[in-house]
């Protein structure tokens, strides 16, 4: 454990452990990726939820589903196909990291997801917190991690007084505070409790060490980046000009913003046509 970390006691635990449940009682909130567990499923909402709106993913994701409803088939469709489907999602390169992933599976795990966080943080586009979320849903395994909901709760619940908190500080609260039995319900729990936290109290996460404003998405690089892909969802190629026009970007921006996106691999280039 980190040093200064807090040691809470079993009672602080206990009456934690109970507003929670308490709230998530009276308030659960329904999902699709809470229904019909899979870890498949699971996956496909956890890559979603990264950097993205509840509600977006929430209609998302049962369109995804319903065109790759599991690894095989995702890992067998044209990129340009998952990217299309993948549309208003934002962040294109996660509809990339499935597809991978997916493939990955399918070839080396035959078509299962693996138990261990070690062996997921290997796939694309999954960092520690993620891998402990996918076990902590996918297979109720007690693992412990952070994401802008927990962190919200705990510094709320537990940092009043300090103006900086670090996830190092956050971390030990939440191996503490975990309810080992029920770990999927304890983590559905804290993400519909941390909701109504950032809901009704000024964002407790600016306090956070790590806490990064999102930068505006109208006229950003990411918007470009967007409008190309789905541009060439639409159609079998695009030269340079057509993208200029469609994106009404000039030229040197743009082609830095194309070369990007080949070095991403969300798309190709054959001199100055581009294409999925």
């Amino acid at each position: 454990m980190p040093k200064n970390s807090k040691m809470l006691s079993a009672e602080i635990i206990k009456n934690f452990q109970n507003k929670i449940y308490c709230y998530y009682k009276q308030n659960k909130r329904d999902f699709p990726w809470r229904k019909s567990i899979s870890p498949y499923r699971v996956l496909v909402s956890e890559i979603m939820l990264q950097q993205t709106q509840v509600s977006r993913v929430a209609e998302k994701f049962v369109e995804f589903i319903k065109a790759f409803p599991n690894f095989k088939s995702l890992s067998k469709a044209p990129l340009k196909e998952v990217l299309r489907v993948w549309q208003g999602m934002g962040y294109n390169r996660r509809a990339l990291y499935l597809k991978r992933i997916a493939e990955i599976i399918v070839n080396d795990y035959k078509e299962k997801l693996p138990v261990q966080p070690e062996l997921l943080e290997q796939l694309p586009g999954i960092g520690p917190n993620t891998a402990a979320s996918i076990c902590a849903y996918a297979y109720n395994a007690p693992t412990i991690f952070i994401e802008t909901n927990i962190r919200t709760i705990f510094i709320h619940e537990f940092f009043h007084h300090k103006k900086i908190v670090s996830d190092k500080d956050v971390l030990p609260l939440v191996g503490q505070t975990l309810d080992a039995k029920k770990p999927r319900e304890w983590f559905n729990a804290l993400m519909d409790y941390g909701t109504m936290l950032k809901a009704e109290h000024p964002n407790p996460n600016r306090k956070s060490k790590h806490y990064i404003k999102q930068s505006t998405f109208k006229g950003s690089e990411r918007e470009i980046r967007g409008k190309i892909i789905k541009l060439l969802t639409q159609c079998k190629h695009a030269e340079i000009r057509q993208i200029a026009k469609h994106t009404d970007q000039k030229s040197e921006t743009l082609y830095k913003i194309l070369n990007f996106l080949v070095e991403e691999k969300l798309i190709q280039r054959r001199d100055n046509v581009f294409f999925i």
